[in-house]
């Protein structure tokens, strides 16, 4: 096997490379497999190229140098995303972007208003049944009295019947 890449070809399919630009795979293949064959002379790693375009370098900022590396299509490339887009699908997307943030905004509140809600009920659920154990305790005293009070009046009841039974001749 080469020690060459493999690439998949596809009719159609282009491939970018800076020294030719866009051009098929198939003609870049040959080309690389023609430059393997060929004798390779040794490579200065930490030599600068002259004349290399940045990204933000037009032809026409580069003093009118013509340069074989520049692609036209990197140019079109960076013009568009200079200029912003001012047609409606770009508006609508910015709308439902601002809606989207507003329904997760909202979302949020409705979920922590659901936890408050949540917490509301257990509380209410608690305040419930302390009444109820109140109210069953105050029950549980007055029935005491009650019994309290029936018995007093069944004892004075006896009492006076008995004392009015001693006082009769």
């Amino acid at each position: 096997m080469s020690s060459e890449p493999q690439f998949l070809s596809f009719k159609g399919l282009k491939q970018y490379t800076p020294e030719d630009g866009w051009g098929q795979v198939n003609s870049i293949l040959q080309s690389h497999t023609q430059q393997a064959a060929a004798p390779t002379q040794p490579q200065h790693f930490n030599a600068v190229p002259e004349n290399v375009p940045t990204l933000t370098e037009t032809p026409d900022s580069m003093s009118g140098q013509a340069s074989p590396i520049f692609d036209p299509l990197i140019n079109e490339l960076f013009e568009q995303l200079r200029v912003p887009p001012n047609d409606d699908l770009t508006q609508t997307w910015r709308t439902i972007a601002a809606e989207v943030n507003l329904l997760t905004e909202r979302m949020a509140l409705q979920r922590e208003l659901q936890e408050r809600l949540h917490k509301l009920e257990h509380e209410l659920v608690n305040l419930r049944g302390t009444i109820l154990s109140h109210l069953s305790d105050v029950q549980q005293a007055a029935d005491q009295q009650l019994s309290s009070a029936r018995l007093r009046a069944e004892v004075s009841a006896l009492a006076q019947t008995k004392l009015s039974a001693k006082l009769k001749p």
